[in-house]
């Protein structure tokens, strides 16, 4: 029955390449209400950015030493560097700047197998922040408070890739006043402070644009995912990983025909998802997962399977509105959910992912264009101004207890 009515939706809705279909796929459709206005929000001239500058150490030699920081999924602490530099927000007075930014590549210290280690973190920060302390004035006037941090591994300025540890160390006590610019958001949690700006995974722009295909190509597969069930080495049971979603998927859909799910990772990987009608996103707790990116990038409805996320830039990008949410509890009955969505639901989501607007706010292009993630950062920056007077610090005052934490981040860096 099931496949049945998964053939219905796609000959009724989706077509199989003929004229009117391919026009009506073809469509998009403005956001309407303040949710497409602040996505299409201009942050020249709404507010300025002082960029320090600090020694090459804490940031270019770091990816000298290893270029392939480049390319991981946290790679937007150096692209919104090299964005600030000649950005028309950037001052070199920093008497009249709203922000400043301190340019330190924290997740640039890769494995062997490229996976960043957060352990050194700690100290470099508060190695930077004490070079910040001692040279300008600016950070003793509000300890940070109108200072913005891109902290984009796992957990934030927690610095740590596991969660109970994370949550043991909490975010660096030299950090709890600034803004974190961070792709961890879960509510209620230690690692996300409030007013922190949920940002997409830095993904290929370059890569993905060499893969479109045709935007009238048929979308012939229902649901789609390729990726990892289990974490094999530290958790084969699947409990932990992705808090068990994954584990889930696999155990349930593994053997279903409406279920294109798999391990294995394709040549066609791209291609793929744009013939597929929704895209799994059993992001857990983590919505630095590329896929949720790549989803949006190639129009296929996000099934968003992460319970208390907060998803990138969720007040510009109608998320409700373009993707599907699953309750962790609710993924063995995914299959009778997707299909009950009516098509009239399916064909309006498509036409809101059509909009370039979706797509350029989730993505790092170099040079950068309007309206994309950088601009999504500045806009969420914007819209904190003006501070509130009670960040500014009386003569002597102080707020942060430099010496809290674990012994281990007070050494030297």
């Amino acid at each position: 029955m099931r496949v049945c009515l998964w053939f219905f939706v796609v000959v009724i809705v989706f077509g199989f390449g003929d004229g009117k279909n391919a026009d009506q796929r073809l469509r998009t459709e403005r956001i309407s209400g303040s949710a497409g206005d602040v996505l299409e929000d201009n942050p020249v001239g709404r507010l300025k950015v002082y960029v320090y500058e600090l020694p090459s150490k804490y940031n270019k030699k770091l990816l000298q030493k290893d270029p392939r920081c480049l390319t991981h999924m946290f790679a937007a602490e150096i692209f919104m560097h090299r964005f600030l530099l000649s950005s028309p927000v950037r001052t070199l007075n920093p008497e009249e700047a709203d922000w400043f930014y301190t340019p330190i590549y924290p997740t640039c210290d890769l494995t062997p197998t490229g996976l960043p280690l957060p352990f050194n973190s700690p100290r470099m920060m508060r190695s930077a922040i004490q070079l910040l302390s001692s040279n300008w004035p600016y950070w003793n006037r509000t300890e940070g408070a109108d200072h913005f941090f891109v902290v984009p591994h796992d957990f934030g300025a927690c610095f740590h890739y596991q969660e109970e540890k994370a949550i043991e160390r909490g975010i660096l006590p030299l950090l709890r006043r600034a803004t974190l610019v961070q792709t961890f958001g879960q509510r209620n949690h230690v690692c996300l402070n409030e007013g922190s700006i949920t940002i997409p995974p830095y993904a290929p722009p370059q890569k993905m644009q060499a893969h479109q295909i045709p935007l009238d190509t048929p979308r012939s597969i229902f649901v789609y995912f390729r990726g990892l069930f289990y974490d094999v080495n530290n958790d084969p049971e699947g409990g932990y990983y992705a808090r068990g979603a994954r584990a889930a998927v696999w155990e349930n859909f593994k053997n279903n025909p409406l279920f294109d799910i798999s391990t294995d990772h394709p040549t066609t990987y791209y291609e793929d998802m744009q013939r597929a009608i929704f895209c799994l996103c059993p992001l857990g707790w983590a919505p630095w997962s590329p896929r949720l990116v790549e989803a949006v990038v190639f129009g296929c409805i996000p099934v968003i399977i992460a319970d208390d996320i907060v998803l990138p830039f969720a007040d510009a990008i109608p998320w409700e509105e373009i993707g599907v949410f699953v309750a962790e509890e609710d993924v063995p009955h995914l299959d009778t959910f997707l299909t009950s969505i009516p098509p009239e639901v399916i064909l309006r989501k498509q036409r809101l992912l059509a909009n370039p607007s979706m797509k350029r706010a989730m993505l790092f292009p170099q040079p950068a264009q309007p309206g994309d993630a950088f601009h999504q950062i500045l806009n969420g920056l914007a819209r904190k101004l003006p501070h509130d007077r009670t960040v500014y610090l009386k003569p002597g005052q102080k707020v942060l207890n430099w010496t809290a934490g674990p012994a281990g981040d007070l050494k030297p860096w």
